[in-house]
């Protein structure tokens, strides 16, 4: 499994572009050479720098960092359409890709609603507050109560799993079904994943594979460039039942709907090996699921994506 490297405290990652001479990496500030002007020069340094603290060949990540980019990035949101795409998975998505500049401190929580309510008001712009609302919440509560989150705040909903150790085909992309290895693959690669392609994984790794929610948090935490501990831990909370109302669970119709190109019409589940022998375990009505999975259906009223 290759190394990304991106700009994100704790983890190996660098996605600089000459601005900053030094990263936090793993707890620990390392200095780097003052001249780096840019990333060609500035990922073998930090590869040099970080040596032993990561496995496989380190690959820079195609997000280029720093607050210029950043800004160019919110000035050139689509947040009109944004409420009716941001579900979406793959080219026309609507989502911003800005939580990675959030994340560093290239751009304030602030900035961000007050770009977008400054071009559509607030009225419209109810959804993108929501959003950096849950940001927000999350901070607050990680500031109230530090390592607890790593704890379940509530008692699941439904019998959950408790293996503990990641599965060699999740490590590897290589599970056989495409809504999984191709989100796993560009997270790897990139350090990116589209949130609802996130919640999809995280679904699978809880609910149909057994995982340990905490597995799951800590291999998104290692990967994302906008991985932090309050949103990405409380975020699998959310998805397995232990700090919301219900689980989080989709279907092969969510994963067609959400992810179909608009031009060829192909999906995630287009040429996928699982559909093709129709054995996809993501088949089947909502409530189907739920007693395959739980043994029991979950009361009508349930978030779906």
């Amino acid at each position: 499994m290759p190394t990304t490297f991106g700009c994100s405290g704790g983890k190996s990652s660098f996605i600089g572009n000459g601005q900053c001479g030094w990263v936090v990496g793993f707890g620990v500030e390392l200095d780097l050479p003052s001249d780096l002007t840019n990333r060609e020069k500035a990922a073998p340094a930090l590869a040099q720098a970080l040596a032993g603290c990561f496995v496989g060949p380190p690959i820079p990540s195609p997000i280029v960092g720093g607050r210029r980019t950043g800004l160019q990035k919110l000035r050139v949101f689509n947040a009109q359409s944004y409420a009716a795409t941001r579900n979406e998975v793959g080219e026309h998505s609507g989502v911003s890709q800005l939580s990675p500049y959030i994340r560093h401190g290239c751009l304030t929580l602030p900035e961000a609603k007050a770009h977008v309510v400054s071009q559509l008001g607030v009225a419209h712009s109810v959804k993108w507050i929501q959003e950096l609302a849950w940001r927000q919440f999350w901070q607050l509560l990680y500031t109230r109560d530090g390592e607890k989150i790593y704890d379940n705040y509530e008692e699941p909903k439904v019998p959950l799993g408790c293996q503990s150790a990641l599965p060699d085909d999740i490590a590897a992309a290589q599970t056989g079904l495409r809504c999984m290895d191709l989100p796993l693959e560009q997270l790897y690669t990139t350090g990116y994943l589209h949130n609802h392609a996130r919640m999809w994984v995280a679904s699978y790794l809880i609910h149909h594979r057994k995982l340990d929610w905490r597995v799951g948090a800590r291999l998104f935490h290692t990967f994302l460039l906008d991985g932090d501990p309050a949103s990405n831990t409380l975020s699998w909370q959310w998805i397995a039942s232990t700090f919301s109302s219900k689980p989080y669970i989709f279907n092969r119709e969510n994963v067609e709907r959400f992810s179909r190109e608009r031009d060829s019409g192909e999906t995630l589940c287009t040429g996928c090996p699982a559909a093709q022998a129709k054995s996809c375990p993501f088949e089947g009505s909502y409530e189907a699921l739920e007693r395959r999975l739980f043994g029991s259906t979950q009361p009508r009223e349930r978030r779906r994506r």
